[in-house]
């Protein structure tokens, strides 16, 4: 993704994607000299009185965080963090709630902070990555995304590698970023952000038979929307195919009457 405003909904997808909240059950660390229990094997018996009530404060935190109430999110992470200081998913979540309020350094603490009591928090260090990333610090952001994929037992490799694709696209890297992409794609094709960022970049660097068969089978399904639709309107125009290019118009003109895409198709500003 290297367009000049932002592509898509990417931004929504990475934003609630990037919580990465544990389940309580996964949310115990061992504490020092002791042997950590894997996720998978703990049981409601492994969960204290005092993370129990924490976890339902997160629960509301994360509830208002994903309605747009940051503010009132903040003060029931606050309240979830009072109740266990030791609540790494709760700093995770404070971290998110700091960059939705425009406060990165507090943002950036609280990921470190979860982190430091999980260091397999690939949730958490995924977002380090996202908020450098974010903040135009593309060198400091891609080691992030590396070292999450890394965690063997991190189960959203490929919305870290969109990301990390997406990042590397913003920094003028569309090599690095096609590849990337390209390895996200493998693990999630059905990802609509990540087959659209694949598409555009494969389209600007003229590779307009790949680019036809990621935006085509976006275009196909029920997650087309203007701005793929424009795009595949675009690759079909440098394919010289016509009758592909004029139904997705049709489609554009239809679904969409008041986008910024439809007045670019009617003004035939292809290369803008």
């Amino acid at each position: 993704m290297f367009a000049p405003r932002p592509v898509w909904w990417a931004s929504a997808l990475l934003a609630l994607g990037a919580l990465g909240l544990a389940p309580w059950l996964a949310g115990c660390s061992a504490g020092p000299g002791l042997t950590e229990v894997p996720p998978e094997f703990q049981t409601a018996s492994d969960e204290t009185e005092v993370r129990k009530r924490a976890r339902t404060r997160l629960m509301l935190a994360t509830s208002y965080y994903e309605n747009g109430q940051h503010v009132v999110a903040l003060d029931e992470q606050k309240k979830a963090l009072q109740a266990d200081p030791n609540y790494a998913d709760a700093y995770n979540l404070g971290g998110l709630i700091y960059m939705a309020l425009g406060d990165d350094a507090m943002a950036l603490s609280h990921f470190q902070r979860a982190i430091a009591l999980n260091p397999r928090d690939a949730s958490a260090m995924h977002n380090v990555g996202w908020l450098h990333c974010q903040a135009g610090r593309f060198a400091d952001a891609v080691p992030w995304f590396q070292r999450a994929v890394a965690v063997p037992t991190y189960r959203d490799r490929a919305r870290t590698l969109m990301t990390q694709g997406i990042c590397e696209a913003r920094a003028g890297q569309p090599e690095r970023a096609e590849a990337t992409l390209m390895r996200s794609y493998e693990l999630d094709a059905a990802n609509p952000v990540t087959g659209f960022n694949l598409a555009q970049l494969l389209y600007r660097r003229g590779d307009y038979s790949r680019a036809q068969f990621y935006i085509r089978r976006l275009n196909n399904s029920e997650l087309a929307n203007a701005e793929s639709l424009w795009l595949g309107i675009k690759v079909e125009r440098r394919i010289n195919n016509r009758q592909a290019m004029e139904q997705l118009a049709a489609q554009l003109r239809r679904r969409f009457p008041q986008s910024p895409e439809l007045l670019n198709y009617e003004r035939g500003a292809f290369d803008e």
